[in-house]
């Protein structure tokens, strides 16, 4: 089909409006107009998906939702979870606020009462710079899909956060809930006989989304059946059983969840036997140089599972950050990692009581991208627990986690490239308390952990943000400790950047570019 002179000029208008830095110049006109340079504004509208947390008559689980301080994006809007699927219209059905008399009124309604009840959010944000929580001991909790909007989603986070304290999948298992997307890594997952590794996949939308699952061992791919063309209806959650998609036992596995219609938020349990249990997060996206923030001074094994998704071999140099300098691990300071094939070393205990944060990065200049993640385990015998670190990006403007207590709450920060200075405040108490802020310098080479600085007159939890004021990059992770039967039970939560702003491009109306 050939093009009209017309078509071809309001192409390039839009091509202009697009950049936002293209430069036109209109018929008989001698002149240039510069298109502005495109500006950095606060998203309208955030998505966040938290899975079903645990099947669990043992478990307690609490929802933290939180919108930091600050620079909205215009009207005042909400922050809302809603159930994906429906629940019993009970009191754990019910929002965090509802008083006695408003459950004694739903269950009166009979049927009406229970679809009235269907609907309700689980948890509504009241307001910007204090957090909301909600809880739920309900063995059958179902997946939240959430969304903010207005001056409530810049920077929206919630963390699912739940205790179980007894029984195969004991231990404190912690997530920062997701945004929906079309494609997730996860080394560090298994399909060995003492894991029980799911997949859960939710859809925040009104039509049904299609996803398929790879799996990649020690020698590559492994066979799979059923692993694609998993449909996960609207507005649901899917938990897929890993080692049900394929016959092969193998202890380090590489999931690849991808969709070819819709999206979804994807994130893995995993249970292992005699150890503890705890979400594994997606890797950050594959890049040649990966961090892995936050690993604990007390880490009793320490395992590095990595995988090459292209079709380069990798070689990459293995570097931790501790507390002084970067260094590398005696006898493992470079890891050979083939195409498609997922690679793991035991590194053992490799802090040696010292806090710190593991690079990989080339080591012979290829740059071939990755996707990596951690084992941590605290503990020895029958007072093990298990935590996972996925690679992760940096801070950027800011990142926040959402759920802290009075108590075992401990933020790390790494600066890979030159010294940074970050500022951490830590909000106003879900249930009272005043805000309090600190400033740290993180030298270069070394991961710094802090206590975080408890807000005066805590009641409550309380969210932790995090800004880079100058240098960096800096990446960061908090590791929340709980006690529980006797076991210093955690997990470790990654803070790349929220997202809080968009670049949008700034464009005029000229309509003398089609003049004749």
């Amino acid at each position: 089909m050939k093009s009209t002179p017309l078509s071809l000029i309001a192409g390039v208008v839009a091509l202009a409006a697009v950049t936002g830095f293209a430069a036109l110049t209109a018929p008989g006109d001698e002149g240039v107009t510069e298109a502005k340079a495109a500006a950095r504004l606060p998203v309208e509208r955030s998505s966040l998906l938290c899975p079903a947390p645990s099947t669990s008559d043992l478990a307690d689980t609490t929802y933290t939702s939180f919108t930091p301080a600050g620079e909205g994006g215009g009207e005042a809007g909400a922050a809302e979870l809603t159930p994906a699927e429906p629940l019993p219209a009970d009191e754990d059905a019910l929002p965090a606020d509802q008083d006695d008399e408003g459950k004694k009124d739903e269950g009166d309604k009979g049927d009406e009462g229970k679809e009235a009840a269907d609907t309700k959010p689980v948890l509504s944000l009241k307001g910007l710079g204090k957090p909301s929580t909600a809880e739920t001991s309900k063995s059958g909790a179902p997946a939240l899909v959430g969304t903010a909007t207005g001056s409530f989603a810049p920077g929206w986070a919630a963390q699912q956060t739940t205790v179980a304290a007894a029984g195969g999948a004991r231990g404190l298992l912690g997530v920062s809930c997701t945004a929906p997307d079309t494609d997730f890594w996860f080394p560090g997952a298994s399909t060995g006989a003492s894991r029980q590794d799911y997949v859960h996949l939710t859809n925040p939308d009104d039509t049904a989304a299609v996803a398929d699952i790879e799996l990649f061992g020690a020698e590559g791919a492994l066979k799979s059946d059923v692993g694609e063309g998993i449909t996960v209806p609207a507005r649901s959650s899917v938990p897929m059983l890993i080692s049900t998609l394929t016959s092969e036992a193998a202890e380090n596995v590489t999931v690849h969840v991808t969709t070819r219609t819709g999206r979804v938020g994807a994130v893995v349990s995993a249970a292992e036997d005699e150890v503890g249990s705890d979400w594994l997060a997606a890797s950050a996206d594959p890049a040649s140089t990966q961090i892995l923030p936050g690993i604990p001074a007390d880490a009793t094994s320490v395992r590095l599972v990595a995988f090459a998704p292209g079709e380069d071999d990798a070689d990459v140099k293995v570097q931790l950050m501790g507390k002084n300098a970067t260094f590398s691990p005696a006898g493992n300071s470079t890891l050979h990692i083939k195409s498609r094939m997922t690679a793991s070393i035991d590194l053992k205990d490799v802090t040696r009581g010292e806090p710190g944060s593991l690079r990989l990065s080339p080591a012979d200049g290829s740059r071939t991208p990755v996707v990596a993640a951690l084992r941590v385990v605290r503990g020895t015998g029958a007072k093990q627990e298990v935590a996972f670190i996925p690679a992760t990006g940096p801070v950027g403007e800011r990142a926040t986690v959402a759920d802290n207590r009075a108590k075992g709450s401990v933020l790390s920060l790494t600066a890979p490239g030159g010294t940074a200075e970050v500022k951490v405040t830590a909000s106003e108490g879900s249930e009272g308390g005043s805000a309090s802020v600190k400033t740290y310098t993180v030298k270069s080479g070394t991961t710094l952990e802090v206590t975080p600085e408890v807000p005066a007159g805590l009641k409550g939890g309380y969210a932790l943000t995090v800004e880079t004021e100058s240098g960096g990059p800096v990446h960061a992770a908090r590791t929340l400790t709980l006690k529980e039967s006797g076991i210093d039970m955690f997990t470790v939560q990654t803070l790349p950047d929220d997202g809080g702003t968009v670049e949008v491009p700034a464009a005029e109306q000229d309509l003398t570019v089609l003049d004749d």
